[in-house]
């Protein structure tokens, strides 16, 4: 159990992730690269610190922040990236209409859908990484309330809060050709059932809305070791 609340990070490791979507029944193999990831999710702490702004319907410091689109967290990993003197890794358009991923840049960014799988996994193999009361906040556990980063137990490379709580933004498209600019939203959040909060499980957002149980963490290229 951690109390964190800022924007720590661990280094993740290479590997292959299998991806899978039970609307198509297709599955494919990703290579992900070493990486960085934030131990926990956004907190409210951190986001009004870097945005003056708290939006979340529950309050709290300790909170992971909620009720942010995507486009509310792309501009937040800029933001950050400025304050720390690290370079963006999003280009954004004006509007809300054009988002492009500089991927040189060593500022923070969204995870991919697969660098998340892959760092929720942690090199497990099962649809969770642990027995499931012990890790995450949902329906049956969460009391109908989101709660503080860091109460439930860490996966094996040290990442809180991946299932349950609340669903992570990614980067990634869901699918273009059904969906249109809809993202990817991973990890299950606290008013879910059991079976949404699963390493595999996928589900989408148009990147405009701004809901209660969905947040976002942090990635960014490479490894501490390697730069």
């Amino acid at each position: 159990m951690d109390t964190g609340s800022g924007n720590e990070m661990v280094d993740v490791p290479p590997g292959r992730v299998m991806l899978s979507d039970r609307r198509t029944q297709r599955s494919w193999p990703v290579e992900v690269a070493p990486f960085r990831m934030s131990v926990f999710p956004v907190t409210q702490l951190l986001y009004v610190q870097v945005t003056g702004r708290r939006p979340s319907t529950g309050q709290g410091d300790r909170l992971p922040v909620e009720g942010v689109s995507w486009w509310d967290a792309v501009r937040f990993c800029n933001a950050l990236s400025r304050r720390e003197g690290l370079t963006p890794a999003y280009h954004l358009g004006a509007d809300d209409d054009v988002a492009e991923w500089d991927a040189s840049a060593d500022g923070y960014r969204l995870p991919t859908e697969a660098e998340w799988e892959h760092a929720c996994r942690a090199g497990t193999t099962g649809p969770r990484y642990g027995r499931l009361d012990d890790i995450a906040w949902y329906r049956v556990t969460s009391k109908e309330r989101i709660h503080p980063v860091g109460g439930k137990q860490a996966n094996p490379w040290g990442l809180y809060d991946m299932l349950g709580n609340a669903w992570d933004w990614c980067w990634d498209v869901y699918d273009a050709e059904v969906y249109g600019s809809y993202r990817v939203l991973r990890g299950g959040g606290w008013s879910d059932e059991q079976w949404s909060c699963r390493a595999s499980v996928r589900r989408r957002s148009h990147p405009t809305f701004r809901i209660d149980d969905v947040s976002f963490r942090l990635a960014r290229s490479g490894s501490t070791s390697n730069g």
